[in-house]
């Protein structure tokens, strides 16, 4: 009987082992004493190209390289803290990692995070505080230039309503066009401004993209949509602009084709969002984006092209983080994609999706 309570234990912590496990947003697997493999969650698997059957046991200097830094990581190992090292890399793929190691009761836990990936949620840290820092000065700029520009043009258009010589007249049609450039340029720069009353509702995202496609001549566009994908609560009109500006720089850059795609991101994970995610993208083949320009490509005025505000992408930004999602850029040779990572939410009625 009491073997038979002890291996139930047993059974019962390993489940809850594997389910802590898959649940890691982080690619983890689990060593034993002898620090070989007994499990892998799927991001683990993905990164390391194989099979959770394949790697089972594996030592750990079968996976990552060099074999020396691997050993000095585990010398410095002890029960009463965690050792990381940044020397090393993927054994299979050459992809360096940040590898990061703790004891278990079992044996051992170890999280690595690929170079690129850590690369990328940096960038996005940088965006977010660019896009805050733009809202910052968009609510400044209302209240101190268009209040001011209103009461001008309103005096100007008092004086062209008046009995005035007719130079005097081309005059003030000057000024009004000169305060109204003004008053629209202001207006798309507030538009990556922050809007307190984002009010959000359900809503199917392909509709949302059906009304944004126009027709163009000599173009090619498809449009490859999941159709199992749920609605999510998002603000239909920011969402609406976002989707409006992806579609202007693509129909803009593209040499004969654009296709849409839309699809759920099951290993996509996004900061504060434990549920599921949507990912929608719009790929143009256009010519490559400048590498100089990539970085940079989502703060406002920067633009690859002669014509243009710089603000589309900006705004794209903006509306990401009212969400919770992100937008992300992928450009080579003749092939550019845009891509929003879109948390599935539900209104408070609801419950999750999956």
């Amino acid at each position: 009987m009491i073997q038979e309570r002890c291996s139930t234990a047993q059974r019962l912590s390993l489940q809850t082992d594997l389910i802590a496990l898959s649940a890691l947003p982080l690619a983890t697997i689990l060593l034993n004493r002898e620090a070989e493999l007994s499990q892998a969650n799927i991001y683990a698997q993905e990164a390391l190209g194989t099979s959770e059957k394949r790697l089972i046991g594996l030592h750990i200097s079968d996976l990552f390289a060099p074999k020396v830094e691997i050993n000095k990581l585990f010398e410095r190992l002890t029960p009463y803290g965690n050792v990381s090292d940044n020397q090393v890399c993927i054994r299979s793929s050459c992809m360096p990692i940040s590898l990061h190691a703790g004891m278990n009761d079992e044996g051992i836990t170890v999280i690595f995070v690929p170079e690129a990936r850590r690369s990328e949620v940096e960038q996005h840290s940088k965006r977010h505080e660019m896009a805050e820092a733009v809202a910052r000065i968009a609510l400044e700029m209302a209240h101190e230039v268009k209040n001011p520009l209103a009461a001008l043009r309103g005096a100007t258009q008092w004086l062209s309503e008046q009995q005035l010589a007719t130079s005097n007249k081309e005059a003030v049609a000057q000024i009004l066009t000169g305060v109204d450039r003004i008053r629209d340029r202001i207006d798309s720069f507030l538009q990556v401004g922050p809007h307190a009353s984002v009010q959000m509702t359900m809503t199917n995202v392909h509709s949302l993209i059906q009304g944004v496609i126009s027709h163009q001549d000599g173009f090619h566009i498809s449009r490859v949509f999941d159709p199992s994908l749920p609605e999510t609560m998002v603000h239909a009109a920011r969402l609406t602009q976002a989707l409006e500006n992806l579609w202007q720089n693509a129909v803009e850059a593209a040499e004969s084709r654009i296709e849409w795609q839309t699809r759920m991101a099951p290993l996509v994970h996004l900061p504060g969002h434990d549920g599921q995610v949507i990912e929608i993208s719009i790929t143009n083949d256009g010519a490559m984006i400048p590498l100089e320009l990539r970085d940079r490509l989502f703060e406002p005025y920067v633009t690859g092209k002669q014509r243009g505000s710089g603000l589309g992408l900006a705004l794209v930004e903006r509306v990401m983080l009212e969400h919770g999602g992100r937008v992300n850029v992928d450009s080579g040779k003749g092939r550019t994609t845009m891509t929003l990572q879109l948390p599935i939410k539900l209104d408070s009625d609801g419950e999750e999706n999956t």
